[in-house]
Parts: structure tokens; C-alpha cells; sequence
């Protein structure tokens, strides 16, 4: 197990190392500059801006100071907004964004694997249909669309929610179940899938021969082989839905990490660009390390060393 997770983590530190490389060069080949569109600035104050901040050094030097200041956790002070580092801003924003994500991967994980469930012990009856049309919905309208019509139908309409804001947990059931939608939905599906093919296994055929009821069969034999694919798509569905929806947080006006990232790239603002970006992949890069071990201890066959699967 130490092996395994040691390998994984230098893998992960590679993946981080490329990650951060290709976002600094890509924003200084970006056009313009953070002090672009700074108004009635003269030549002699943006150079001396450029100079307080370090952009008049070659770019290697701006490289490498970059990743020292990141082995550091530092990512440097903000260009648009005075007087707050990076770090500033993720404090601020991310707690918002995490409750936010939290709530709507509860929420997806929960109903999606309950209509699977329900979907595959019910092949072709009209709750399968049911469950599957809900699913195709949910894949087929996009974030944006489904948190309009939520806010038009459940607040708007009947008053139950807040249209917008941040406020009190009953202003988060509305953006957490825009953002969950999707997720929810291909949970469900595969789930269902998963959930047919392990149904139709030798072994789930002996269960029922000794004559084990249909809920032990399913609780004890069936949902925990079945929830293997939803495992391991649970790594990249948690960082994203964990770290918000920069369109849902604009939508609902959510003070999230999603504003400040939208407005730096708007503003230019290379070092919060760089810094939440480099924030968003090591959440990620965590994630899947957590669920590839969460998958082996699910399925006692998976051998951690080299994650081959044995006998």
C-alpha cells in the first residue's frame, strides 16, 4: 500500500509539474497584459508596475521564482485586486464553492445510484423508463439551462427558494441541484448498466437458488460490485463539482472561487488565473489518488502494487 501510494504521488507531482508549466506559457503568450487595460496609465507607471512585479524578468527567472513561490504555497499577490494575494482569494471564495459542490455531489451520488438501482431491478418496466428519461433530461440540458428553469419554476413561480443569493442553506438547494443534474444523471445510467451486468453473474443466480431474499441479494451482492464504475468516475466528478460551476455561481450570484476566476480572465489577472488553476488541478489530482484507493478496498481482488488486478 505505501508503495502504491508513493508511486501515485510522484505521479501526481509530475502531472502538476506539466500542469503549471503549460499555464504559465500559455499565459505569456496570451496578448496583452495585466495592465492593458488599465486606463490613463503612462509608460513610465507601467513599467515601474511591471518592474514591482517582477514582468520585466527574463522568463526563465519568472519560471522559476514562479515554482519556488508555489513549493511555498504561495501564489502571489493579485494584480486587479489591490492589496489581496491569491491566497487571499481562494480563502475567501473556495469554502463558498466547496459547501456549494459538497451539497450538489451528496445529491447526485445519492439519487443517481437510487434511480440505477431502481432502474436495473425494474428492466423494461415503466420505472426503468421512468429513471432513464429523468437521466436523459438531466445529460441533455445544459447547467445554465436547468438552473433558469429551476429558478423560474420553484422560485419564480411558487415561491419555494430564493431566486438568488447566499444567505442561509436555503439558498444552496437550488444551485446545488443545477450542478448536480448532470452528474446525477450519468450516476444513474451507469449505475443501471452496471447494476444489469451484475445481476445476470453465476453468482447472483446461486444467491438466488439457496434462496436469499431479492434486498439481501442486492444490498450484499449486487450494489457493491456495481458501484465500482461510479467509484471511479467519482475522482474528476468530485474536483469539479467540489470547486463549484463558475456558470451556476454567476447565475445564483454566489460569492464562490467561480467570480474571481471568471473576472481574472477578463482582467487579465495572470497570477489568480495561474494560482486557481493550479488550486482546481491539485484537487483533482488528490481526488483520483483517494478514489483509486477507495476502489481497492472496495474490490479485495485489485492489488495496490502497480493496481493490476489478480487472481
Amino acid at each position: 500500500m505505501l508503495k502504491y501510494i508513493s508511486k501515485r504521488i510522484v505521479y501526481m507531482l509530475l502531472s502538476l509539474l506539466l500542469i503549471v508549466t503549460a499555464t504559465f506559457f500559455l499565459m505569456k503568450s496570451a496578448p496583452g497584459g495585466p495592465f492593458t487595460s488599465e486606463k490613463a496609465v503612462s509608460p513610465e507607471i507601467k513599467k515601474n508596475l511591471e518592474e514591482f512585479y517582477g514582468l520585466n524578468q527574463p522568463w526563465y527567472k519568472q519560471y522559476t521564482d514562479y515554482l519556488g513561490s508555489i513549493a511555498q504555497w504561495d501564489f502571489g499577490p493579485s494584480f486587479k485586486y489591490k492589496g489581496q494575494t491569491v491566497n487571499d482569494l481562494i480563502d475567501q471564495g473556495f469554502p463558498v464553492s466547496f459547501m456549494l459542490g459538497l451539497e450538489a455531489l451528496i445529491l447526485a451520488v445519492a439519487i443517481g445510484i437510487i434511480l440505477g438501482v431502481i432502474a436495473a431491478l425494474n428492466h423494461n418496466r415503466w420505472q426503468d423508463y421512468g429513471a432513464m428519461i429523468l437521466a436523459v433530461l438531466g445529460i441533455s440540458v445544459p447547467s445554465f439551462i436547468m438552473a433558469a428553469v429551476l429558478q423560474y419554476v420553484l422560485a419564480t413561480k411558487f415561491g419555494l427558494f430564493p431566486v438568488a443569493g447566499w444567505d442561509s442553506w436555503i439558498y444552496t438547494f437550488l444551485p446545488a441541484l443545477a450542478l448536480a443534474a448532470s452528474p446525477m444523471a450519468f450516476i444513474a445510467r451507469l449505475t443501471r448498466s452496471s447494476m444489469l451486468e451484475v445481476l445476470s453473474n453465476d453468482y447472483i443466480k446461486t444467491a438466488k437458488a439457496k434462496g436469499l431474499s431479492r434486498s439481501v441479494i442486492t444490498v450484499k451482492h449486487a450494489i457493491r460490485n456495481a458501484l465500482l464504475p461510479v467509484v471511479s468516475y467519482l475522482g474528476p466528478l468530485a474536483a469539479s463539482v467540489l470547486t463549484g460551476s463558475f456558470i451556476i455561481e454567476k447565475i445564483f450570484g454566489i460569492p464562490g472561487l467561480g467570480a474571481h476566476f471568471v473576472t481574472s480572465i477578463s482582467n487579465r489577472d495572470y497570477t489568480t488565473i495561474m494560482g486557481v488553476t493550479v488550486f482546481f488541478s491539485i484537487i483533482l489530482l488528490v481526488s483520483i489518488l483517494i478514489v483509486d484507493i477507495i476502489y481497492g478496498l472496495i474490490d479485495p481482488r485489485i492489488k495496490l502494487s502497480g493496481g493490476k488486478k489478480g487472481a
